[in-house]
C-alpha cells in the first residue's frame, strides 16, 4: 500500500512540475472578439507539437493551421479527416493542451467542456456521473437526460439514476457511457463543447437524436473512411 502511494504521488509531482503546465492556457472570456462580436472561437494560423519544448529533436507530429478560423455562436462545425489526420489534435490545441510552436493563441469565449473519444466514467452513480460535482439543477438535469436520451435507461435501471457503475463504467455499454459522459459536459452548461467522435458508439437513431442538440457552439469530429 505504502508503495503504492508513493508511485502515485511520484506522479503527480512530475505532471505538477512539468513546465508544459506553467504556459498560458487558450482560454479567453472575452465578450467575443474586435472583428467578430458573435464569435465563440478564432482560430488563427500557427502550428503546435506535443514535442515542442524538444525542437532540435525530430518532431514526430505537427499541427499545421493555415488560415483563420472564426466559428460564430450557435453555429455546430464538423471536423472531418482520415486516421491519423489531426482532428484529435485539432480540439487539443484549442484546449491549449498542445504546446504552441508558432502564431497567436486560439481565442475561446467562455468555458468550454470537452468529450473524448474513449469515455472517461468515474466509480459510483449514474447521477454523480453527470452532476460532476455541481449542485442539483432538476430542470436541467432531466433535460439533459432527454437531450442524451438517457431518460429511457433511467426508466429501465432497477435503481434509476442512482444505479452504481463500476470502475470505468464496466457495467454499462459503450454507448451508454458516451452518452453520460456527454450528458455531463451538457450539464457544465459551458459556452464551447469540443467532443470527439461522439457518435462512434451509438447507433444510427439515437446519433440523430444527440445531433439535433442546441448547443451554444459546438466543434465536432468525425472519422472519414479513405
Amino acid at each position: 500500500m505504502v508503495t503504492q502511494t508513493k508511485v502515485s504521488l511520484d506522479r503527480i509531482e512530475e505532471f505538477i512540475k512539468d513546465d508544459h503546465h506553467g504556459k498560458p492556457s487558450s482560454y479567453d472570456n472575452r465578450s467575443g472578439t474586435e472583428e467578430h462580436p458573435m464569435a465563440s472561437m478564432e482560430i488563427v494560423a500557427g502550428e503546435y507539437s506535443w514535442e515542442a519544448d524538444n525542437i532540435l529533436k525530430k518532431i514526430k507530429f505537427t499541427l499545421r493551421i493555415d488560415s483563420k478560423v472564426t466559428i460564430m455562436k450557435g453555429h455546430k462545425v464538423a471536423v472531418c479527416g482520415t486516421v491519423g489526420s489531426g482532428k484529435s489534435s485539432l480540439l487539443c490545441a484549442i484546449m491549449g493542451e498542445i504546446p504552441r510552436v508558432s502564431g497567436a493563441e486560439t481565442a475561446v469565449v467562455g468555458s468550454r467542456a470537452y468529450v473524448p473519444q474513449s469515455a472517461w466514467i468515474q466509480t459510483g452513480t449514474i447521477q454523480d456521473n453527470v452532476l460532476f460535482g455541481k449542485a442539483m439543477d432538476k430542470a436541467l438535469y432531466d433535460e439533459v437526460l432527454q437531450a442524451c436520451a438517457l431518460d429511457k435507461d433511467v426508466e429501465l435501471w432497477a435503481y434509476g439514476d442512482m444505479t452504481v457503475v463500476g470502475e470505468r463504467g464496466t457495467n454499462l455499454s459503450g454507448g451508454q457511457k458516451q452518452r453520460i459522459q456527454l450528458a455531463r459536459a451538457l450539464y457544465s452548461d459551458a459556452d464551447v463543447y469540443l467532443l470527439d467522435d461522439p457518435f462512434s458508439a451509438v447507433d444510427a437513431h439515437t446519433g440523430a437524436h444527440l445531433f439535433k442538440v442546441q448547443y451554444r457552439c459546438a466543434i465536432c469530429n468525425t472519422y472519414l473512411s479513405s
